[in-house]
C-alpha cells in the first residue's frame, strides 16, 4: 500500500506541474488575442475602402480584366488552406482541414482538379503524412501574420491564375479556406472563392456600400483598365491578409479555450488523485493498526497459554 501511495503522490505532483504550464499558456493566449483582434479591426477600414474602389471599377466600367474573367469550362482550382503552426488549440486546425475536404469534394464533383497552397505547419504536416501533393507552403507566422507574407501568398496565387489555360501550373479559380472569428466562443471555418473576382461582403459588423453610392465617388484616370491593374492585386492581397488576421485571432481564442479546459481537467484530476491517495493512506493506517492489535492479541494468548 505504501508503494501505491508514493505512486499517487508522484502523479499528483506531475499533474500540478502540467497545470502550471496549461495555465501559463492560457494567460499568454488571452493577452495575445486582444492584440490580434485589434489588428483585424485596424485592417478592416482599408479592406472596406479597397472593396468599394474595386466594386466601382468592376461595376461601372466595361473592362474585361483577366482577374475578373470567368472561364467557360474551368478545369483546375487552387485552394489556399490557412491553419496554425502549433498545436494545443483544440480542434482549430482539424476543423479547417475538414472544411477543406468538403470544398475539395464539391470541386471534384464539378469536374475540377485541385492545386493546394498551404499556410501553417499543421496543414503541411497533414498533407505530407498522407503523401498528398501541394504546390507551395508558408509557415512560421500563423499567430502574428504580416502583410509581406500575405503579399507573397497573393502573388503566387495571382501568378497561377494568370497563366494561360493548358499551361503548366495554371488554375481557373482560387479559393481560400480559413477560420472566421465570430467571438471568443465561436470560430467558424469558412471557404470563399477569391478569383475570378467576386465582390465579397464587408467585414463583420460593417454594412456593404450600396451600388448607387459608389459611382459618384470615383473618377478613373488615366483609364479603368489601368486602375484595375493596380487595384486588383492589392485587393487580393488585402483579402488574404484579412483572412490571416481572422485566422490568427481564431487560433488564439481556440488555444485559450483548450488550455482553460486542460487546466480545469487538471484540477479535477488532482482532486480525484488526492482523494484516492487519502483513502490509500487511511487503508494503510487501518491495516497497520489491525496488524498491531492482532500481534498484541497473539502475544496475550501465548502468555495466557504459558501461564496455564
Amino acid at each position: 500500500m505504501a508503494v501505491s501511495l508514493r505512486e499517487y503522490r508522484a502523479r499528483i505532483k506531475s499533474t500540478e506541474s502540467m497545470k502550471k504550464i496549461t495555465r501559463a499558456m492560457e494567460l499568454i493566449a488571452a493577452s495575445r488575442i486582444i492584440k490580434a483582434q485589434q489588428r483585424a479591426q485596424q485592417a478592416a477600414p482599408y479592406a472596406r475602402e479597397l472593396t468599394r474602389a474595386v466594386s466601382a471599377v468592376a461595376t461601372f466600367s466595361n473592362v474585361d480584366h483577366p482577374l475578373t474573367k470567368e472561364e467557360e469550362n474551368p478545369k483546375r482550382a487552387a485552394v489556399l488552406v490557412i491553419t496554425s503552426d502549433r498545436g494545443l488549440a483544440g480542434a482549430y486546425s482539424s476543423s479547417v482541414l475538414k472544411e477543406t475536404e468538403r470544398l475539395a469534394e464539391r470541386l471534384r464533383d464539378e469536374g475540377k482538379e485541385i492545386d493546394y497552397f498551404l499556410a501553417g505547419r499543421k496543414a503541411e504536416a497533414y498533407f505530407k503524412f498522407r503523401s498528398r501533393p501541394f504546390i507551395d507552403s508558408w509557415t512560421g507566422f500563423s499567430d502574428q501574420p504580416t502583410y509581406d507574407k500575405a503579399a507573397e501568398i497573393g502573388r503566387a496565387l495571382i501568378e497561377a491564375f494568370l497563366k494561360q489555360q493548358g499551361e503548366e501550373g495554371d488554375v481557373d479559380e482560387v479559393h481560400i479556406v480559413y477560420t472566421r472569428f465570430r467571438s471568443m466562443l465561436v470560430q467558424e471555418p469558412t471557404a470563399v472563392r477569391l478569383l475570378p473576382l467576386e465582390v465579397v461582403e464587408a467585414p463583420e459588423g460593417e454594412a456593404a456600400p450600396a451600388a448607387e453610392d459608389l459611382l459618384p465617388l470615383y473618377e478613373f484616370e488615366p483609364s479603368a483598365a489601368e486602375v484595375l491593374d493596380g487595384l486588383l492585386p492589392q485587393y487580393v492581397q488585402s483579402r488574404i491578409f484579412y483572412s490571416l488576421l481572422q485566422a490568427a485571432a481564431s487560433e488564439l481564442a481556440a488555444r485559450q479555450k483548450a488550455m482553460k479546459a486542460a487546466t480545469d481537467n487538471a484540477d479535477e484530476l488532482i482532486k480525484k488523485l488526492t482523494r484516492i491517495a487519502n483513502q490509500a493512506r487511511q487503508a494503510g493506517i487501518t491495516q497497520e493498526i489491525s496488524e498491531i492489535v492482532g500481534g498484541v492479541n497473539a502475544l496475550a494468548d501465548a502468555q495466557a497459554a504459558a501461564n496455564d
